[in-house]
């Protein structure tokens, strides 16, 4: 199985996957890690500026295991068959051991711009009024996204 995780400093894990251009790719087998290496994009292979009907460097990774990303690329990942995976962990070892051995803590995805607030009752309704009225971009999928 090979599992990214995103890593833009190359040291810990990155906390929104859209933008990162550096991966960590392990390769595993049996539940042990057999090989670690890195792998930089373009700009324009980040999942925030290339399309997601295009194929993609990261095409061939069954698990992507970041601290966030928001819920258009957990939905575009599960399109193409790969486990999308949000964690606060900041070890990339840890991580990925922790995820082979089932005991990797996960988040829920965040909303669209990497906002970790109480997205809960109320205040849902709230804060994604405030998205609306901030500024927009198109995502991956040509959708307009209202973004902070």
């Amino acid at each position: 199985m090979k599992i990214a995780v995103t890593s833009q400093n190359k040291t810990s894990i990155t906390e929104h996957a859209g933008h990162c251009q550096k991966f960590w790719i392990y390769e595993t087998k049996d539940g042990e890690i057999i090989e670690k290496k890195l792998v930089e994009l373009s700009a324009d292979q980040s999942f925030h500026h290339c399309s997601s009907n295009e194929p993609h460097p990261l095409d061939d990774v069954q698990v992507l295991i970041s601290g966030g990303m928001g819920p258009g690329l957990m939905r575009r990942l599960e399109r193409k068959g790969i486990e999308g995976v949000i964690t606060k962990e900041t070890n990339l070892d840890q991580a990925v051991k922790a995820y082979l051995d089932g005991s990797l803590v996960r988040e829920e995805s965040e909303c669209h711009g990497g906002h970790r607030g109480n997205h809960k009752g109320q205040n849902r309704h709230q804060h994604r009024h405030q998205h609306r009225h901030q500024h927009r971009h198109l995502c991956t999928s040509g959708q307009p996204i209202e973004r902070t």
